[in-house]
């Protein structure tokens, strides 16, 4: 029996990439890939870079020979165009093509709704940054698989300046919250299906405390942040429930939920596309 394989997409560009290492964070392929091996021990997890305008990428055959495709988050924006996003949307536009399923994190969200049809715009509300709060289930939700074992309503890690402004055909809103009417969706199309959301399930706070480090100016500009210090010791903050998530001081302090500290909780959604989607759908090829 052959060991599943599993792609990741990397939204990022290089640039982009540099800069997040260079603050203490880790690649967001990377993460994924880690996060995906801890969940399906013995997968094999390859990655791609259409952000890289220099880089090779798989194409239909290839695309349906996984067992699973992730798509991360990204700096980029749909709404700007440019070689670097299209060429994401035409792979995910490929991949929505081979019946492999697809899960998509934020930006994840955002290139699988602009190649299925839809449309993804800034947020007139502003950014959502550190915590999606309150997100709430829909009566679709509370029924889907992706939320077995998830409050009704939960927090999670997040960071996005944009959202979906139309949904495609084929299109099931999943969860909502007060910034965003679409913070998780399935979308049926050409015999695949999608599971995505607004948020970061495979984000540890360090990775929340590495973007607030990188960013930090636009944030002190947005008001989220009286200054340079303010960032530090936030991100201190973070960093250090990262390393101890039973510092109730800090939890407190905060505002973050058992459902963001503990690992089981936060990842819930990715591991359940992998036992309802990816696994099910392995064993009818006849894979495993």
């Amino acid at each position: 029996m052959s060991s599943p394989r599993l792609l990741v997409i990397e939204g990022n560009s290089p640039q982009t990439l540099a800069e997040h290492i260079a603050v203490g964070g880790t690649a967001a392929h990377q993460g994924y890939s880690n996060l995906l091996r801890e969940l399906i021990p013995g997968a094999i997890v390859d990655t791609c870079h259409p952000g890289d305008p220099g880089a090779t990428l798989p194409e239909g055959e290839s695309l349906a020979g996984y067992d699973g495709i992730a798509i991360t988050g990204s700096s980029l924006h749909v709404y700007d165009g440019g070689p670097s996003v299209m060429r994401q949307i035409e792979l995910v536009r490929a991949a929505l093509t081979t019946g492999t399923p697809l899960f998509g994190s934020c930006w994840g969200l955002q290139v699988i709704t602009a190649a299925a049809g839809g449309s993804v715009r800034k947020n007139p509300k502003g950014r959502e940054i550190g915590f999606g709060r309150g997100i709430r289930l829909t009566e679709a939700g509370r029924k889907h698989p992706m939320y077995v074992g998830k409050l009704d309503v939960f927090n999670a890690p997040t960071v996005h300046l944009d959202e979906v402004e139309a949904l495609p055909a084929g299109a099931t809103v999943l969860a909502t919250n007060a910034m965003s009417d679409v913070q998780s969706v399935e979308i049926r199309t050409n015999g695949s299906v999608a599971w995505a959301v607004q948020y970061h399930p495979e984000y540890p706070l360090r990775e929340i405390a590495a973007i607030v480090r990188r960013i930090g100016t636009r944030l002190i500009e947005e008001g989220f942040f009286r200054d340079a210090n303010d960032i530090t010791t936030f991100a201190h903050d973070l960093d250090t429930l990262d390393r101890d998530p039973e510092c109730k001081r800090l939890s407190w302090r905060h505002g973050i939920s058992k459902n963001v500290l503990d690992k089981k909780l936060r990842v819930g959604e990715v591991a359940n596309w992998i036992e309802f989607q990816v696994l099910p759908t392995r064993v009818k090829r006849g894979r495993g």
